[in-house]
């Protein structure tokens, strides 16, 4: 009986230990500017405000259309490591 309440009792530590990890782990986002280039974040970041960026949920896809009715923007995938966002082809990190 005793072996039986151990292993039950290790079950579901190693299962609120997986959940735990699962609940846990970095959001991935896609960030794009206004020229249209976009990359990859693993975490949330808090862009400042006179940058221009926009924050799209990891399956963001390009080719959905504008919600404003506006002309759709040519996309540019331009990956970086980093916080930071593109202007004007350049890397600027904050």
């Amino acid at each position: 009986m005793k072996n039986l309440l151990k292993t039950t009792a290790l079950a579901v530590l190693l299962g609120a230990g997986g959940l735990a990890v699962a609940t846990t782990s970095a959001s991935a986002e896609i960030v794009c500017n206004a020229v249209g280039d976009c990359w990859h974040v693993r975490d949330h970041y808090t862009y400042p405000d006179n940058v221009g960026v926009v924050v799209h949920p990891d399956d963001w896809r390009w080719d959905q259309a504008p919600s404003d009715g506006g002309a759709a923007i040519h996309y540019r995938w331009h990956e970086h490591e980093g916080r930071g966002y593109w202007r004007d082809g350049v890397w600027i990190d904050f």
